[in-house]
This record gives structure tokens, sequence and C-alpha cells, in this order.
């Protein structure tokens, strides 16, 4: 698409390829989702690699309320052809004869044929000679250069309505992506006269201050009050090493707090809008190629221009070994010829059939990154999971206080519970439960969250500790107990460099955690639990459950040489998580699956695929989804190659007119159509 605009500058890539006015850019105005390709070619952090695009990207999208328009031109063509092929064979008309004849079936072709047409100058322009549109630009033109009038408007027109009907089925699968993604709320914390507030990011005042725990994301732009903070910053520059912020420093919206809590006054509006995240993750989902739909395209760019020459020959070498050579004859073939060859069905059906797989997994409430992540989990070998969240509630509740007398337990209790209201974890909830509305009088210094070992705070000069046994280990706390000797989990607490005691906190397992393991294995897909807890209740939980292997007493680097080990026996993994913890090990697996709804921010920005709603039996139906998307795009690539086939050697054979060739074609690139929506109807 040619861009008119007299002020409208083209844009190039380091290989001299046109970033603007592309296929893709016309695609997705006709589609009336313009808005999604915009910013797209800037440097955004996305790398998103276009050397294949062969002018086939028919990543379509928009809303379908008016699907009247897009079908209107093919509804004015079928009208006029229908007329004329009865006034050709069943009521003849005297008056139509010789010109008028012509005319009415140009005028029929004219607004399916024109808009091809123009495309198909324009691939010329910007290089891309064997595009669709030369095709079927050639073959129908040569069509009503031999008189065969009917045909050359039958052939545009079902090409023409084979496009709306991509143009349908890609935005219903885009649809069901975006009314996914629009359930995740946009809410941060405010400070209000020194109280934690979770409001509306919209309606945070430019002045206020921010607090940000570990794994959340900053909501808007602002000024760091903190000391110091690092931040994941790789959703804007594509950079995943942490950057390090000190006081009065610039942080950006979209940016994820790391390891401290850490406080930000608002600078600007609220920007980072909810609908520029959907867009976002839609148009990384389309650009995401899964190794099939890659090869196809490479395949379509060889393979169009020989179909090309083989018509030119099919057209012309006749002439020196056939008697009685007819050139009309001859060429009428070749022309049948390119209408089959044309690579539509098979560059049409691949994407669609993607299309339908992550339309199918968003309205289950799983979220797919990419065509590829479906193509790796359909394949994939053991599936590695966290404990808390994933197959338990991730819900706990204190089942008992174990403090040394000396010590003030309900003094104690308050201290735990304020440095609680500093973490993401569920058992910070328990506390607060169990004891009540955080003291905010109490003031804390110095806090942070030390990974896979709990939190440390200074309180009126002296240590905080809360955490597991390891965290005492690591600041030398000594304790007259064996940790292995509890079952339930287990929070240590430590004041003033003693050993105050323990609570014990009980999670419960989730419903359909049971169902999930016998559904993997009965996919032939091994389990294995890596948790942080302690190893006697995460063992207790993988026995109740049936997994095959279970570690527990694991920090987050220990959690990545586990799945090191299973990869270097060279199987694939893919790692199942909620927690800030899990965003490395989630990082390396061949698909990171994070748990949405209670999964922190920093490990959904690091997944591949995002379980919206927290059930682990998704787990299971995702790599469903991903075999029967499979299944349905190498179903679609037997049918093109197969119609194809036959109809290609009864083509060249004579045997076949274009009305067969319309139908290996367009009517197996709706077929395709059809096969790929159909994934969107089964139930998983």
């Amino acid at each position: 698409m040619i861009n008119t605009d007299k002020n409208h500058k083209h844009t190039y890539d380091a290989q001299g390829k046109m970033t603007c006015c592309t296929q893709e850019e016309k695609i997705y105005t006709k589609a009336g989702a313009k808005e999604l390709v915009k910013g797209h070619h800037k440097n955004d952090g996305h790398n998103h690699d276009h050397s294949d695009d062969d002018g086939h990207d028919h990543s379509h999208s928009g809303d379908t309320d008016n699907v009247f328009k897009m079908f209107l031109p093919a509804i004015i063509s079928l009208a006029l052809l229908l007329a004329g092929i009865a006034m050709d064979n069943w009521f003849p008309q005297t008056w139509f004869t010789d010109w008028v004849r012509i005319i009415w079936y140009v005028v029929a072709y004219a607004p399916v044929g024109l808009p091809v047409l123009k495309e198909a100058v324009e691939s010329i322009r910007k290089g891309e000679i064997f595009s669709e549109f030369f095709l079927m630009g050639i073959a129908t033109i040569g069509a009503f250069a031999i008189g065969e009038y009917p045909e050359g408007v039958a052939v545009m027109l079902f090409y023409a309505v084979g496009e709306v009907f991509q143009t349908m089925a890609v935005s219903r699968a885009k649809s069901n992506i975006k009314s996914l993604l629009d359930q995740r709320p946009d809410e941060v914390t405010v400070l209000k006269n020194n109280e934690p507030q979770t409001v509306k990011a919209e309606t945070v005042a430019v002045g206020e201050i921010i607090q940000l725990k570990p794994g959340e994301k900053l909501g808007l732009d602002g000024e760091l009050l903190s000391e110091t903070a690092s931040f994941n910053t790789s959703a804007l520059t594509g950079e995943s090493k942490p950057d390090t912020k000190n006081k009065g420093e610039t942080v950006l919206a979209g940016m994820i707090n790391l390891n401290t809590v850490s406080q930000v006054k608002v600078t600007t509006a609220y920007t980072d809008s909810k609908l520029s995240k959907i867009l976002e993750l839609v148009q990384n989902a389309t650009t995401q190629k899964a190794p099939t739909e890659l090869f196809i395209r490479k395949f379509a760019k060889i393979y169009t221009p020989i179909v090309v020459l083989l018509a030119i020959a099919i057209c012309l070498l006749p002439y020196f070994f056939v008697e009685n050579y007819e050139f009309r004859d001859w060429l009428y073939r070749a022309l049948v010829f390119l209408v089959i060859s044309c690579p539509c069905a098979l560059v049409i059906s691949i994407p669609l059939g993607y299309f339908g797989g992550i339309g199918a997994a968003s309205k289950n409430g799983i979220l797919f990154k990419g065509s590829n992540f479906l193509d790796a989990l359909s394949d994939i070998q053991n599936v590695v999971m966290d404990k808390t969240g994933t197959m338990t509630e991730g819900v706990f509740k204190v089942q008992d206080i174990n403090f040394n007398p000396e010590f003030d337990k309900a003094e104690i209790l308050e201290l735990v519970n304020i440095l609680e209201s500093h973490s993401t974890h569920p058992v910070a909830t328990a506390i607060h439960e169990y004891v009540g509305r955080p003291n905010n009088e109490i003031r804390l210094e110095n806090t942070e969250e030390i990974a896979g070992h709990g939190l440390k705070s200074t309180v009126n000069g002296k240590d905080l500790l809360v955490g597991n046994f390891k965290l005492m280990d690591k600041f030398g706390i000594p304790y007259d107990l064996d940790p292995n000797s509890i079952v339930y989990t287990t929070i240590a607490v430590a004041y003033d460099s003693k050993f105050v005691g323990y609570i014990t906190i009980a999670d419960s397992i989730k419903e359909d955690a049971q169902e999930t393991i016998t559904l993997l294995h009965k996919l032939n897909v091994n389990a294995t639990m890596l948790s942080g807890d302690k190893s006697t209740v995460v063992k207790y939980v993988a026995e109740q459950l049936g997994i095959d292997n279970a570690f527990g007493d694991l920090l987050p680097e220990d959690k990545v040489n586990r799945v090191k080990e299973i990869k270097a026996k060279g199987e694939s993994v893919a790692f199942v998580g909620d927690g800030v913890n899990d965003a490395p090990v989630v990082a390396l697996s061949d698909v990171g699956i994070a748990m949405g709804g209670l999964g922190s921010d920093a490990t959904i920005e690091t997944a591949d695929v995002v379980i919206q709603d927290d059930k682990p039996s998704k787990i299971p139906m995702a790599i469903n989804i991903g075999k029967q998307t499979k299944k349905i795009v190498w179903q679609n690539i037997g049918l093109a190659f197969g119609v194809k086939a036959i109809v290609l050697v009864l083509g060249a054979g004579g045997l076949a007119t274009m009305w067969e060739a319309v139908f290996a074609d367009v009517g197996v690139a709706l077929l395709a159509i059809l096969n790929a929506v159909r994934i969107q109807r089964m139930k998983f």
C-alpha cells in the first residue's frame, strides 16, 4: 500500500527493505485495525524479524460489525456475474453480445479485481514481483484476453471472498486474546497519610507517592524517592539486564521493581494505558512465527516463480512438439496452471491454523505470546512446576505460634505483620489475617526481600528477620530444633540477633491438581516439582498428587540448575511458576508458563504462556491445544499440497478448467480457513 500523503517519507531497514506501506499494513487497514501496526516499526525493544515477509502476511484483525461493508464488492460482482451467466446460458438476450457483454463482465470484475491489480503493481514497485496479486492479475486478465470472461470474474470473486473470510477468522481469534488480556487490573499502591492504599492507576495525581513491592510493575512515570532500586526494563528497552536507579532518577511506567520495596513520586499523568498493552501483546503474538510457518513462507518465495516459469513453458514449449498447436488452448492451460499454483492456500492456512490455536487458548483463559510456543508446547517432554500458588491454593492459614517465652508474643507478631506487608508472598496474607491490620506507626528501615530466604528490616535500631531457617543460617542466628521435624511450612523469626521462634502455616492443594498430573501422564509428560518450601512439605504434596520427582529447600539458582540437568539429557522443559523468584527459570525453559491471576508481573513479563485463572489443569489443556493446532496445520498443508498436485497435473494435461482451478486455489483456502476455525469450537 503506497502512501499518497505528500508529507510521508518511506522508512527502510538495514537491508534496504521498506518497513512502511507494507502488505501487512494494507491488510490491517482493510480489517479496520490499523492501530495494531502503529509504532510497530520503531525501535520498541521487540525484534520483529520480517526478513521472510513475502507479501503474504495475512494477519487480519478488526471489528466484524462492518462485515457487510467488507462483502459489498463481492456481492456486487456476484450479482453481475450470475446475471451475465444467466443471459449467456438460460435467458439469452439479443443485446447481450459483443462489446455490451465484454463491458458487463468488466464492470462485474472491477469491484473485486481493481484493488488486486493495484496491489500487484505496488508489489512490483517494491521488488516483490511474484506476489499472489500478480498471479491472480495475469491469470484473470489472460482469461479475459481469450474470451473466458465469466471464469475471469469468478476467479477474482472467489479470491476476494477468501480474503474477507480470512479477515473474519483472524479477527475472531484476536478479539478472544484482547478480551482475555483486558481482565488484568491496572492498580497501584499509593501512600496517603503514611497508609498504603490500592487505587486505579488512572486516578493517581501528579505528586502522589507510589509504593512498589518486589515484582510489581510501575504504573506511571515518576522520580525515585528511595536511595537505590533495581528495575527490569525489558518491557521498554528489550534489555533484560537489571537497571539500578538512584534517588532522584527518573523511572518509567512499565519498569518492574526487582528486590527492594521502593517509593516513587509521580511526575506525569497516567499514560500506560490498558489498550496499548493489549495491542502490543497481540502484535507480538502475530510476529512470533512457528517453524512450520517460517518454512512455508520461504518455500512460497521459491515455489511461486518456478510455477510462473512452468506456466510459460506450458504455453510456449508445445509449439515445438505438438501438431496442430493452438496458442489459445495452451494459453488457457497455462492460465489454469497459474491459478492453481497460487500459494494462497498454503500461506493462508498455516497462520490461520496457529491463530485458531491462539484464539482457542484465549477462550479457555490461556494466553500464548506466539505461535512458536504452541509448536514447542505440543512436543514438550517435561513439565517442571513450583508448589505454592501453582499446585496449591497459595492461601495459607496460621496453624500455631511457637515463640520463646522471653519475648512479648503480641509485640513480635505486630513487627512480623508490618514487615510482611512489604511482601507479595501468600504467607504474608496469612499473617495479616491472623494478626489483623498492620500498625503503620511502626517505623521500618532498610527493608529488603532476600530471594529464597525471606525479609530483613531494622526496627528501633534492631535487626528483624522473618523467613525460612536458611535466613537464620545466613545471618548466623542459632536455634535448638530440627526444621525437618516440622511437617508444615515454617516461618522463622529472629529479633535483635536472637532466635524468637517460628510460626507454622498450612496451604491446601488445589482441587484440579490431581487431575492435572493424571492428564500430564496420559500425554506422556513427566512432572517434576521444585520449591523453595521445606522438603518435607514438598514431598508430602508430591506423594498426594503422584508427581514423578520433587525437590524442596531450593533457592532460585538451585531451580535453574535442576532445569539445566533435565535439558542436558536433550529433553524439552516447560516450567510453571507464579513468583518473582521463578522469573530466571521461566526464562531458561523451552516454554515458560506463568500463573496469571496470582503471578507477579515480573514472571508474566518473562513467560511465553500465561494461565489467567491459576488452574493447573490448564497446563495439560495448553499442551493439548498445541497438539491439536499442529495436527490441524499439517492437515491444511496435506490438503493444499494434495489437491494442488492433482489439479496441476490435470490442468497441464488440459483436463481441468478454470473452475477446477478456482476450487484448487480459493476452494482449498476456504476449506483450510474452516478447518482452522474448527479448533476454536473444540472442547478441551
